[in-house]
């Protein structure tokens, strides 16, 4: 499939990066832009530039208000980025519905690795370890009971992760390390994630102390997937990666073998298209022990590593 005029569905670096991209392959790009960046410089790297209605993070959600934008100025495909509408499985085929390309992957997959917790679901039915955790959006009330039940059991040194549902980048997650601690780091996952993904539902997992974050690059057109290795994501600042080295120098070979095996058995389940990230925590305490957390169906701000 070839286009003529692209839409980027996004601001700032990443923006101007697509825009770049597309230039270098002579495709026509077109940036849009909410009342409060205006003056932001991912405009003048687009060949053209679209307000969008509103300001801040609410303009660059709204899928009709994108559509219209890329639908008003000729285009025939829209690139997400990353954040935003990226793993909107909604969003991917509202624009197949208005005769627009997404450049992503398609609404099923994006429908599947987007909602964490139907990720989560998939791992379970492959045979992919997973860590101790909810099985859905999760209440309060929920989160309470269950938190409860795993310092009965290990302790007072047990403590869980609460995480957006939707969404990723670090946003909407939060380690809480005694119960008094829940009410406020429930509602500050909500809020972050509902301001950031526009659904601010969340789950929580049994938090591993002393992990290593891999991550396992894959590629797939819809029938066939492989993979571009992993990346070592490991040293973090609240949550968003400082350093990123690949290969992974803290991996045996037998270890790297096991994830990128697990993360290839995922893809090839669910038949992935496009590019995507599949992300391991490997319990440094646990000699063998690893799990599957999440996947990114989209385009990630690491992936030049």
């Amino acid at each position: 499939m070839t286009f003529g005029k692209l839409l980027i569905a996004n601001r700032g670096e990443i923006a101007i990066r697509i825009a770049r991209a597309a230039s270098e392959v002579g495709l026509q790009s077109v940036a849009v832009y909410s009342d409060d960046d205006a003056r932001s410089l991912h405009l003048r790297m687009a060949d053209e530039a679209v307000a969008l209605k509103g300001s801040g993070a609410a303009a660059y959600l709204d899928m009709d208000g994108i559509i219209a934008a890329a639908k008003g100025a000729g285009c025939d495909a829209i690139h997400p980025g990353y954040g935003f509408l990226s793993e909107n499985a909604a969003f991917a085929a509202k624009c197949a519905d208005a005769g627009l390309a997404f450049v992503g992957p398609r609404p099923e997959v994006l429908d599947r690795f987007g909602d964490k917790a139907s990720a989560r679901a998939l791992a379970a039915e492959c045979d992919v370890p997973l860590l101790e955790g909810t099985s859905g959006a999760t209440s309060l009330e929920e989160a309470r009971d269950w938190f409860k039940k795993l310092v009965a059991r290990e302790g007072d040194g047990a403590a869980i992760m609460l995480k957006a549902v939707a969404g990723g980048g670090g946003r909407g997650m939060r380690a809480v390390r005694a119960l008094e601690e829940l009410d406020e780091a429930y509602a500050r996952c909500q809020s972050e994630a509902k301001a950031a993904f526009g659904i601010g539902d969340v789950y929580l997992e049994r938090f591993i102390p002393n992990a290593r974050h891999i991550e396992v690059q894959i590629l797939g057109d819809g029938t066939e997937v492989t993979h571009l290795w992993e990346r070592e994501c490991t040293i973090q600042r609240r949550h968003q990666k400082l350093m990123e080295i690949a290969p992974s120098p803290s991996l045996s070979p037998d270890m790297r073998e096991r994830l990128i095996e697990d993360a290839l058995t995922l893809a090839r389940r669910i038949g992935y298209d496009n590019i995507g990230t599949f992300e391991f925590l490997v319990d440094a305490d646990r000699d063998g022990g690893y799990a599957f957390i999440e996947a990114n169906a989209r385009l990630q701000v690491e992936h030049t590593v």
